[in-house]
């Protein structure tokens, strides 16, 4: 699923976009889960920070 992804990203006529992996750590387990996001390329820093 991830190669179609990022195959349907490289398009000439579409904008820059970023796929997005944070480890997010859970309150309850302590566990490490990943939340994959795309993202635009200008707001790449914005999906970080949150």
């Amino acid at each position: 699923m991830a190669k179609k992804v990022v195959a349907t990203l490289k398009k000439e006529d579409t904008k820059g976009y970023a796929k997005v992996i944070k480890a997010v750590k859970s309150e309850k387990t302590g566990a490490y889960t990943f939340r994959e996001e795309i993202v635009p390329v200008d707001q790449v820093q914005e999906a970080i920070k949150k």
